[in-house]
């Protein structure tokens, strides 16, 4: 036996703890990981607009944030408009978290130095008059503006600065409210976002990981009812490589199949469909959730985004805007670390279940199943994308150019099909079938994409049913 296979061996016998020491050397993925400036993944997340706060956040006061590593400042100003700049003062280093909103920016509080939104030097009252400072000083400062609650800033080169990307889920349908939230985690920004891939979670975590006597699967009115059974799965790169999906098939009673399919775009952004029960009836359902998970440092993030409201993805009306907010969603027990730890214990979710991988997951020391696949999709397509190694998204960048909403594949879909014998690949196939329609109508103008889907998966349903019905009475497809 070589040494190495005899290492192998002992690493994985009974009681083996002794010899994982030289596991616990290795370190974590720095490449995917680290988020300053200057990293490859700080470097490329830049090219992208992030939210930095909730509007409800800014008030009379600065508010001092950390976002990819960078100690910010944001405020509004006396006209109401949003600044995001460097946190210390560019004359003295003092802290403009304690600086004097204007009507025009915000000024220092030490020597009283004032700046522009853009950070332009406007005033130096300590200095003479015919001083230069203003010429030559600028304080460092971000684009940013506010969209539906959210403050979003672009933290990377001005000349490469993109339109900020609208999707069809923000305006459609009529009627929809896009509510913000912010959930707040002490980890690293990827184990939340790989997360997402992890579908296979949601039948154990949210469902039978309690201590007997607790149900994790609810908050107040949203509950995971339907999502215990384990799915049929499938990942996909989409967008040129620039994003992914899962198809995640269920077979229901009254021989229903749930197609649910959950996409995100890279760097960080994702969509999610429905969130209550309602998923599972026959119906075509929207958006629930837009999330950005935003790196605060290479050891702690926040997730900002939407809870999207209306009729068609919720329509029992069990979710509770009331209940979204700072740090809070009104989704399942375990979204925050505002529980006490013995509560976490009992009931844990992904906030537990996440943060427990260490501050940062060292990914060496992972033993990866199938279930894994996704995740593990994830972060090579990440890797290819940090790395230039991804064409652009040509899909999303004809669309805005003609000022067109973007469209994504995140929903649910229920169709009546009857068991096979081979039920799995039934679900599987089903499932494309599925994405292909979502991916017909991404040539169409926005205001006609949602009536084609709708149009084509009832004629998929209906010609299942018909299919199926010919051959139970004998008369062929």
């Amino acid at each position: 036996m070589s040494q190495v296979t005899k290492e192998v061996v002992l690493k994985h016998m009974p009681f083996g703890g002794y010899y994982k020491h030289k596991d616990s050397a290795k370190g974590h993925d720095a490449e995917l990981t680290h988020t300053d400036a200057g990293t490859p993944m700080g470097e490329y997340m830049r090219k992208f607009w992030q939210p930095v706060c909730l509007s409800e956040e800014l008030k009379e006061l600065p508010k001092a944030i950390r976002i990819l590593g960078e100690d910010l400042v944001a405020f509004r100003d006396k006209q109401g408009r949003v600044g995001v700049m460097h946190r210390h003062c560019a004359h003295r280093g003092a802290s403009l978290e304690f600086g004097i909103i204007t009507d025009q920016g915000i000024r220092c509080c030490y020597h009283g130095w004032h700046y522009a939104l853009d950070g332009t030097l406007i005033e130096t009252p300590c200095e003479p008059a015919d001083s230069r400072l203003k010429e030559i000083v600028c304080q460092g400062a971000y684009p940013a503006f506010e969209r539906d609650g959210l403050v979003f800033a672009y933290l990377g080169a001005p000349d490469s600065m993109p339109e900020f990307p609208v999707f069809d889920s923000y305006v459609y349908p009529k009627g929809t409210r896009l509510v913000p939230f912010s959930n707040i985690y002490p980890c690293n920004w990827l184990q939340v976002f790989e997360n997402i891939m992890d579908h296979m979670h949601t039948a154990v975590l949210h469902n039978h990981m309690t201590v007997e006597g607790v149900d994790a699967s609810t908050s107040e009115g949203v509950s995971l009812e339907g999502f215990g059974d384990m799915p049929v799965m499938q990942w996909e790169a989409t967008r040129e490589g620039n994003g992914m999906i899962f198809i995640a098939a269920r077979r229901l009673p009254e021989d229903k199949v749930w197609i649910r399919i959950t996409e995100m775009l890279f760097p960080n952004f994702l969509q999610i469909g429905s969130l209550v029960p309602t998923a599972a009836r026959e119906r075509h359902s929207t958006t629930a959730m837009t999330r950005w998970q935003v790196p605060v440092d290479d050891t702690h993030m926040i997730i900002f985004g939407y809870r999207h409201f209306n009729d068609e993805v919720d329509p029992d009306h069990l979710g509770s805007e009331e209940e979204c907010g700072v740090d809070k969603i009104d989704f399942l027990v375990g979204q925050t670390g505002n529980r006490t730890y013995e509560e976490g214990q009992r009931a844990p979710g992904d906030w537990e279940a996440l943060v427990s991988q260490r501050p940062i997951a060292i990914h060496a020391q992972e033993n990866p199943g199938r279930s894994d696949v996704g995740v593990y999709m994830c972060r090579k397509l990440l890797r290819d994308a940090v790395r230039g190694h991804t064409k652009p998204n040509a899909t999303h960048n004809t669309m805005q150019a003609g000022g067109d909403t973007l469209p994504l594949y995140a929903q649910d879909t229920v169709l009546r099909v009857p068991q096979e014998q081979d039920d799995r690949a039934l679900l599987a196939r089903l499932g494309k079938q599925v994405l292909a329609i979502l991916k017909e109508a991404d040539g169409l103008p926005s205001q006609a994409r949602d009536a084609h889907v709708r149009r084509r998966l009832d004629d998929l349903d209906g010609g299942l049913k018909a299919g199926f019905k010919q051959l139970r009475t004998g008369t062929g497809f």
